[in-house]
C-alpha cells in the first residue's frame, strides 16, 4: 500500500499545477479506492494490494490528472458540518460561502447549534416562520445549512438547472429537512415572483466575469458547470437583475445576503444604493466577501 500510495502521489506530482496538493490527493484517492479511512491507511502501510485494486487506484489518478476536481472523483464535499453529494451539475461548495451562511444565522438571530436540530419532516409552517430564499442553488448547500441550523425557517430553494434540484433534493434528504424545503426551477426570483414579504433573500450567483475564464484553473473551468461561474463581461449580471427583484419580494426591513467577487465591492454598493444597512462582511483574507442590505422600511 505504501508503494501505490508513493506512486499515485509521484505521478500527480509531475504535473506543476498538481504538484501542490498531489500527496493529500493520492492519500485522498487511495482511501476511496479502498474503502479505507485514514486511520486504516497509516495503520497497515504493509498491505499488499490486489492487481484490481492497484487498478482502481490508477483509474482515480488519471481522472485527476486530467485536472478533475478531488470533490466530483469522491462525490462528496463537507460544507458547514454537513456532507454533501455533488456531481458536475452543480458548483462545488467554497469554505467562502460558510461565510455568507454564518452571517445570515447571525443577522436572523435564530441560530442554534446543528448537534441539537431534530429531523424536520414537513413542510408545514411554523407559527412564526422565518422565510428565506436562496437563489441558484445548486447542491443545496446554502439552503441545507440554513434548513438545520433555523428550526423556524420555512426555506425556499431556488435553481434553473432541474439536475441540479435533483442533487440538492437528494442532499436535503440525507439531512432530514427535504420536506420544509420547497425546490422549485426558476430563473432567479421568477417562480416566487408572485409571493410577497420574504424575510431573506440569500445568493451565492455567479460572479466571474467571462473574460476570467482563461486564468481559472482547469479543474474550475473545464468541469464546474459555467452557468454558476461567469456573469457577464464584469460578472455583474446577475447581481443587476437580482436586486431589483429582491426590493420588491422582501418584507420592509428584510435581509438581502449576497456573496461576491473579489474587487466587486465598489459596484454593489452602487447597485444597493437605496438600500438601508449596507454592510460588507470580509473573508479570511480580508477580502468583501459578502454584502448585506436591508429593505428600507
Amino acid at each position: 500500500m505504501r508503494e501505490a500510495l508513493t506512486r499515485a502521489a509521484g505521478q500527480l506530482a509531475a504535473h506543476p499545477d498538481l504538484r501542490p496538493t498531489a500527496v493529500q490527493d493520492a492519500t485522498v484517492l487511495l482511501m476511496h479506492a479502498l474503502g479505507l479511512d485514514r486511520a486504516a491507511l497509516i495503520a497497515h502501510p504493509e498491505r499488499s494490494l490486489t492487481r484490481e485494486q492497484l487498478a482502481d487506484i490508477q483509474r482515480l489518478v488519471e481522472r485527476r490528472l486530467r485536472f478533475e476536481p478531488i470533490q466530483y472523483i469522491l462525490g462528496t464535499q463537507e460544507f458547514y458540518g454537513l456532507q454533501l453529494k455533488v456531481s458536475p451539475a452543480v458548483l462545488i461548495p467554497r469554505p467562502e460561502t460558510e461565510i455568507l451562511v454564518e452571517t445570515v444565522l447571525a443577522r436572523l438571530n435564530k441560530s442554534v447549534p446543528h448537534s441539537s436540530q431534530p429531523h424536520r419532516d414537513a413542510w408545514d409552517p411554523p407559527q412564526h416562520p422565518v422565510r428565506v430564499v436562496d437563489i441558484g442553488t445548486g447542491s443545496g448547500a446554502i439552503a441545507i445549512a440554513l434548513a438545520v441550523n433555523l428550526p423556524q425557517a420555512q426555506v425556499t430553494a431556488l435553481d434553473l438547472s432541474p439536475t441540479a434540484l435533483d442533487v440538492a433534493r437528494e442532499n436535503a434528504a440525507m439531512h432530514g429537512v427535504a420536506g420544509c424545503i420547497r425546490f422549485l426551477e426558476s430563473d432567479l426570483l421568477a417562480a416566487v415572483a408572485a409571493e410577497l414579504a420574504f424575510d431573506a433573500i440569500v445568493s451565492n450567483p455567479p460572479y466571474i466575469p467571462d473574460a476570467d475564464a482563461p486564468t481559472l484553473h482547469a479543474q474550475v473551468r473545464e468541469f464546474e458547470p459555467a452557468m454558476a461561474l461567469f456573469a457577464g463581461v464584469e460578472g455583474l449580471d446577475i447581481y443587476a437583475r437580482l436586486i431589483p427583484d429582491a426590493a420588491r419580494l422582501l418584507k420592509p426591513g428584510g435581509l438581502l445576503a449576497l456573496e461576491i467577487g473579489c474587487g466587486q465591492r465598489d459596484a454593489i454598493a452602487t447597485l444597493l444604493s437605496e438600500w438601508a444597512e449596507v454592510e460588507f462582511v470580509p473573508d479570511l483574507q480580508g477580502i468583501p466577501r459578502v454584502a448585506l442590505a436591508r429593505r428600507p422600511s
